[in-house]
């Protein structure tokens, strides 16, 4: 006998009020997750940003025009996909996630995978692209390939891709290879 679907709605009011880890008590809320509960495609990004953590969505800030933009570039809506993050909260200063906040972050993560069931997962830098390949690799060396993995009960292909935030910060030729790494997802869905 299988176990009973994962209630996303449910698994976002249990995580609402974690305190697997210190970042609870710097945040504003918890930020989990945005977007179709039954999305072919799904991005993970590294955590909520100061915007975030105001309005408790995921990638609303300046990373999030970009990503909104990019996702319309291939034709699909935010509301067409899933937005989440590694962590669930804003790391204080905007800095990088601690190796215990992930690890206590990755249910919630696995819970949002098992529920939504993607079969396309769009890892937007080094921190979602690490945990979901289960790799000390950079994403430098990572882009631009195509991963299968099998994750919390589900089998996708991860497509690995840089931060929008990083992308904002160097433009150019990055944003030309983002684009062409959203071009592949487009067609891996247009495959499934």
């Amino acid at each position: 006998m299988s176990a009973a679907p994962i209630d996303l709605a449910a698994l976002a009011v249990r995580a609402a009020s974690c305190t697997a880890c210190g970042l609870a008590e710097t945040r504003t809320q918890v930020v989990f997750g945005t977007g179709r509960a039954d999305a072919d495609l799904m991005f993970v990004g590294e955590g909520p940003g100061a915007e975030e953590d105001r309005r408790g969505e995921p990638f609303v800030g300046r990373a999030g025009t970009l990503l909104t933009q990019l996702i319309t570039g291939i034709g699909s809506t935010r509301d067409e996909v899933y937005i989440a993050n590694v962590v669930k909260c804003r790391p204080p200063g905007n800095r990088n996630p601690a190796p215990v906040e992930i690890d206590a972050c990755a249910p919630w993560l696995d819970g949002q995978l098992e529920a939504v069931r993607p079969t396309v997962i769009v890892t937007l830098g080094n921190f979602a692209t690490r945990l979901l390949l289960g790799t000390r690799e950079g994403i430098t060396r990572l882009r631009g390939r195509t991963f299968p993995i099998a994750r919390a009960g589900i089998e996708a292909t991860v497509v690995p891709t840089y931060h929008p935030a990083a992308v904002l910060r160097s433009g150019g030729p990055m944003l030309a290879e983002v684009r062409a790494d959203f071009v592949a997802v487009k067609r891996l869905l247009v495959e499934r």
